[in-house]
């Protein structure tokens, strides 16, 4: 079972550049099902029904998120369970919307993809998400899966590698997102679990994390409170991601990243 996962889809710009590439991308790499993160999928923080069935309509199937869930319509979308949507699974347990995990049917097979978020430089006070992963792969232990997939959401590199290595041998593929700077390191670590450390994200490819990179660093230069505008007419998007070839449940055969640049015509 071959995987496509794409970083943070961020605002319009990013929901248009996966629009105009998923299909060429699902074909060059055969595969079978595609996920993204959507937190940053409505004007750069948040989800709506909108902007969701829009990425699902141009064909992704199944979407991770991280911290910003919570904005626009994302406590009602969790609720659904009629949207393949979910959230980190190591919010503190008075967090009962939505879910952390899920199994979902890939043809004849079935995946299960985790949501963890870290706890290095958050601000909030997230539980363990390395107890947490083995409080779910025991869960899933009364399962069969074809697939197991984690979505680290994490502000440190070190702490997405930490977790790889904790989960080498245990997953099919351990990948990291919210940094959108897409890293070099995608590789099968010694056990044969897929990892990179941050897939990256799919939006204006000359910004900064997808917004006015003239406006950030006015912010960063004057030190002051400017707040950068998320784009939404562009020119030049980027869809970055990886590809994932499953063994099974604890294995992965290869891992590639993705990385191209989309021409708004």
């Amino acid at each position: 079972m071959n995987v496509i996962f794409l970083g943070d889809i961020v605002a319009r710009p990013g929901r248009e550049s996966v629009r105009f590439l998923i299909d060429k991308l699902k074909k060059r790499y055969k595969a079978d099902f595609v996920i993204a993160n959507a937190e940053n999928l409505a004007h750069g923080k948040g989800v709506t029904y909108k902007t969701l069935q829009e990425v699902r309509e141009a064909g992704v199937d199944f979407f991770t998120s991280g911290n910003h869930i919570w904005k626009k319509e994302g406590k009602d979308i969790l609720q659904d369970k009629a949207v393949p949507l979910i959230r980190p699974a190591n919010y503190p347990k008075a967090v009962t919307l939505g879910s952390g995990f899920k199994l979902v049917d890939v043809l004849t097979k079935r995946l299960a993809v985790i949501n963890l978020i870290g706890r290095t430089f958050f601000r909030n006070h997230y539980d363990c998400p390395f107890l947490k992963a083995d409080q779910i792969l025991k869960e899933l232990e009364k399962h069969f899966v074809d697939g197991i997939i984690v979505d680290f959401h994490c502000e440190a590199t070190s702490e997405v590698k930490a977790l790889g290595y904790y989960l080498d041998g245990r997953v099919s593929a351990v990948i990291g997102t919210h940094s959108h700077v897409q890293t070099a390191d995608a590789e099968l670590l010694p056990n044969k679990t897929a990892y990179i450390s941050d897939a990256g994200m799919c939006g204006i490819k000359y910004s900064v994390l997808g917004r006015d990179k003239e406006e950030v660093l006015e912010a960063f230069l004057k030190q002051d409170s400017v707040c950068a505008n998320w784009y939404n007419d562009w020119e030049l998007g980027t869809v970055q991601g990886v590809v994932v070839g499953l063994k099974n449940s604890k294995a992965a055969i290869f891992i590639e990243r993705i990385y191209e640049d989309v021409l708004n015509k």
